[in-house]
């Protein structure tokens, strides 16, 4: 068995043990070693208190939208994970995201805005572009992407899809309110979010919101030196290794185009894929290389350290293009 992969199952990371069996080894989740890995990672002291957290969503209102310590960020990393809708704690959550749904047809958030982006200074329950699809896809990872409420949800997702991807579109009630930047472009961080989410119904896994969206992203990337998005750069902060998928960064842009074969095959994505498997060490684990402080304590949040977490994330990417050989070297993923 190649090292990397048995570093990864001798981590001590329950959570990592799980999904490196089931995404990069394809074992059955009835497999004895894997409902043990699922159990522990149940029961681990780390994911009980990201469930305590996440079952607090809706009493804290969203006041920037790259504040990694939210509930909202606690569900959607459960959701990576692979926690499921009748896991302990789960239901609870998956109720209170379900009672807040636009007529239109997206989930809403509790959030603040001030007035001077168009918002009224108070808490209010509404959705906006950087909320709604995160909150979209952890239904659907949780297991209940058949509920009609997520259905209509989805839907609504598929139907703000412009030309040039996704804008920073809002709640009616919004009225003028927008985010930064002008009125004509996509958000950068929008058009990843959407991703993940349609990534999840098989019948937009070719479908024209996810090539909209994914050139988008993919023209960002290739223009980066002429494009400029106001907050979203493809710099040198944008290449550091970070995680939880909460912000514009190479690892969650490559998460989400490796998920649509179409993507698989794009020269500027290998590009990009050769940018980030470049930085693994000479074992061929990968460090984060920038860290957000309320996630101290994980191996993702260890900018001295390997990370296993991080390393299966980047395998999985290199798995899902069918670029991973039984024997893999970073070397044949050379800039060209």
């Amino acid at each position: 068995m190649d090292a990397t992969i048995q570093w990864l199952l001798d981590s001590g990371e329950p959570w990592t043990q799980y999904r490196t069996m089931v995404d990069l080894l394809k074992r059955l989740e009835a497999e004895p070693e894997v409902v043990a890995a699922r159990s522990r990672m149940l029961a681990h002291p780390q994911v009980l208190a990201l469930i305590e957290s996440a079952v607090r969503w809706g009493e804290k209102p969203v006041k920037r939208h790259n504040d990694a310590s939210h509930p909202l960020y606690a569900l959607s990393t459960l959701a990576d994970f692979g926690l499921q809708a009748d896991d302990p704690g789960i239901p609870e959550v998956i109720e209170k995201v379900l009672a807040h749904q636009a007529p239109e047809g997206a989930f809403q958030t509790l959030v603040f805005i001030p007035s001077a982006f168009g918002g009224t200074d108070e808490d209010m329950w509404t959705w906006i572009a950087c909320d709604a699809p995160t909150l979209l896809y952890s239904l659907q990872a949780l297991g209940i992407g058949n509920d009609w409420r997520v259905q209509k949800a989805q839907e609504h997702l598929v139907s703000l899809a412009i030309e040039n991807g996704y804008r920073c579109a809002a709640a009616p009630e919004l009225g003028r309110f927008r985010g930064p930047g002008r009125r004509e472009d996509p958000c950068p961080i929008a058009n990843v979010y959407a991703l993940k989410a349609l990534s999840l119904d098989p019948e937009q896994s070719d479908g024209e919101a996810a090539h909209l969206a994914a050139e988008m992203l993919l023209g960002h990337w290739q223009q980066s030196r002429e494009k400029k998005y106001y907050l979203f750069g493809v710099g040198s902060d944008f290449r550091k290794l970070k995680y939880p998928f909460v912000w514009y960064d190479i690892l969650h842009v490559c998460e989400v185009l490796s998920r649509f074969q179409f993507v698989h095959a794009d020269h500027r994505f290998k590009v990009m894929l050769a940018d980030l498997t470049g930085q693994a060490d000479e074992a061929s684990r990968f460090t984060a290389a920038s860290m957000y402080t309320s996630w101290k304590g994980w191996s993702f949040a260890d900018k001295k350290h390997p990370s296993a977490w991080l390393t299966f994330l980047v395998l999985r990417i290199l798995k899902r293009v069918e670029e991973l050989p039984e024997n893999y070297v970073y070397k044949i993923y050379p800039l060209r």
